[in-house]
């Protein structure tokens, strides 16, 4: 098993190593040219310029068994399909019972969002140190649940 991160603009990149550190697994960061990152436990690939460039190089580096961080119910969708696991930066994980009902969420909030109304959608709000918690003790759950599975 490994860990890949759609680390553009990840919060839990710090979380993640952690916990991978703790559970010596590997971890491999993607990001744009735009996120350039650095880090001394993971593997960081820095892929090309293009609207989905780096979560097509994520379904394609993911391996039944894998574990992959990702905020894009897309790439969850396809990950799940070559039997990895997913989980979101809240903590969520995505699953074949729930990933048809956050796809069509997405659709509905992006329809709403492109339709003339007057209802705006917020953003999320400001991620806060209960939010880091939460997704640290639901990472450490999957793993734990992955390693025993395996």
């Amino acid at each position: 098993m490994k860990i890949l991160v759609d680390a553009d603009a990840c919060p839990v990149v710090p979380i993640v190593e952690h916990m991978a550190e703790k559970y010596g697994i590997p971890v491999i960061l993607l990001c744009d040219t735009n996120h350039v990152l650095q880090s001394e436990y993971s593997e960081v690939k820095v892929i090309g310029v293009g609207a989905d460039a780096v979560d097509f190089a994520l379904v394609g580096l993911c391996q039944k068994g894998d574990l992959v961080v990702t905020q894009d119910y897309g790439v969850a969708a396809m990950i799940l399909g070559k039997g990895a696991y997913g989980i979101h930066q809240s903590g969520k994980w995505y699953t074949d019972e729930n990933i048809d009902r956050m796809l069509m969420e997405r659709h509905i909030s992006k329809k709403m969002r492109r339709s003339k109304s007057k209802h705006h959608l917020r953003g999320p709000a400001k991620r806060t140190a209960e939010d880091d918690a939460k997704f640290e003790e639901s990472l450490e759950q999957m793993i734990q649940k992955i390693n025993f599975i395996g």
